[in-house]
């Protein structure tokens, strides 16, 4: 191996940085994560992980953790109703590696998080929580890094994981901010019936609902619509804005909008992106997730494509290439899969956006007909993107 038991510092302790820790750690190297919070705490609600992140979690040796904690959808499920809850169509989603891993699992963050954190301690890598960096001075072959605390050390390579508005990146002279999409998401935490195992996403005049199976007793919902840039709602009315946002939608959604109180757990977040031009690295220093290509949620690729960076650079530094064309070769093998996902999900969000407000019936047959074929041909297409990773 050309590059073994490498010093690396990871910035973020997040999906993409708990990944980067344990995908470095189990090829040999000396790993350190340092994470700003004091606690690590995520945000509330689920995320649901598409068979190629489940790939991703199977490679860090945590899915058969993260299927117990988590929910799988039957047969990868996804049921289309319109916002009065006529039903549309339904598609599935492919499973992977001959069907052992499953099409769709819904999961709490924290639950997601909990997982990653336990294989990271029994790993015994170094966690360092309320601090971060304050600057980085590089040389040829190392990055001396300052920290929060006081303490500089020299690593062989910097990992930025820290997130949509990365501090990392404009430390190495990377000028790319965060990019407000049009589209606000809303998010809620219920009690799941016994009879909702599917995925459901409901079409609504120029807004979107879905309903998420996270665990045996839990679900979330998430809607999004068009917010004005800068948009700002107090938590404290939340749960009625939420409820005003998509009062017209009735049939599934109905139930969980009308449960929606002042304890509930609900999440307002504006939609940003980061579309950052190679390269992702400078010298010693590489930005891995959202800080280099943060996308709309619509195709629910976030997460995936995060866990998927960190284990392909670790597969790269484990072969024969030096750091630095590893690097290089990091980028070239994964900007063209992030970019596809960003540019289809930003489309799918923007069509959906374009809907007439005023239809009172509006035509779903163009989705009747099409919608499987779209899932088929983005997994396709993902798949052959995917087929020059090492």
């Amino acid at each position: 191996m050309a590059n073994s038991s490498l010093n690396i510092l990871i910035v973020g302790g997040g999906i993409a940085g708990c990944a980067a820790g344990i995908s470095f750690s189990s090829a040999g190297h000396n790993v350190r994560i340092v994470e700003k919070q004091e606690l690590w705490k995520f945000q509330s609600s689920g995320i649901f992980v598409y068979s190629n992140g489940l790939e991703s979690l199977r490679d860090l040796g945590v899915l058969d953790e993260i299927l117990i904690a988590g929910f799988t959808i039957p047969d990868g499920i996804n049921s289309y109703f319109d916002h009065s809850g006529a039903e549309i169509v339904e598609t599935k989603y492919p499973t992977a590696d001959d069907g052992k891993i499953p099409a769709i699992l819904g999961i709490k963050r924290a639950e997601l998080h909990r997982v990653m954190a336990n294989k990271l301690a029994a790993m015994g890598v170094e966690i360092i929580l309320g601090t971060t960096v304050t600057s980085i001075q590089q040389s040829e072959h190392t990055a001396s890094v300052t920290l929060t605390d006081g303490s500089c050390d020299s690593y062989d390579l910097v990992i930025g994981a820290d997130g949509l508005r990365s501090e990392i990146r404009p430390m190495i002279g990377i000028d790319v901010k965060p990019k407000y999409t049009g589209f606000g998401i809303w998010r809620s935490v219920h009690e799941r019936p016994e009879t909702l195992v599917n995925k459901i996403m409901m079409m609504g005049p120029g807004k979107r609902f879905g309903i998420m199976p996270i665990s045996d007793d839990r679900l979330y919902t998430f809607g999004t619509v068009a917010e004005p840039e800068g948009s700002f709602f107090p938590p404290e009315t939340w749960a009625e804005t939420m409820q005003s946002r998509f009062a017209e939608f009735s049939g599934p959604a109905r139930q969980f909008l009308d449960a929606l109180g002042p304890e509930s757990e609900i999440l307002y977040t504006a939609v940003e992106e980061v579309v950052l031009p190679l390269p992702w690295h400078r010298g010693r220093v590489v930005l891995i997730g959202d800080a280099c290509h943060a996308s709309t949620p619509f195709m629910g690729q976030g997460g995936a494509m995060a866990m998927q960076d960190a284990v392909v650079l670790a597969l790269l530094l484990a072969g024969d290439l030096s750091v630095d064309a590893a690097l290089q070769k990091f980028g070239e093998l994964r900007l063209p899969v992030c970019q596809f996902v960003q540019n289809v999900s930003r489309a799918v969000g923007e069509a959906g956006a374009k809907e007439s407000k005023s239809a009172s019936s509006p035509d779903y047959s163009g989705l009747r007909d099409t919608a499987q074929t779209a899932v088929d041909d983005f997994y396709g297409t993902l798949r052959a993107l995917n087929g020059t990773a090492p």
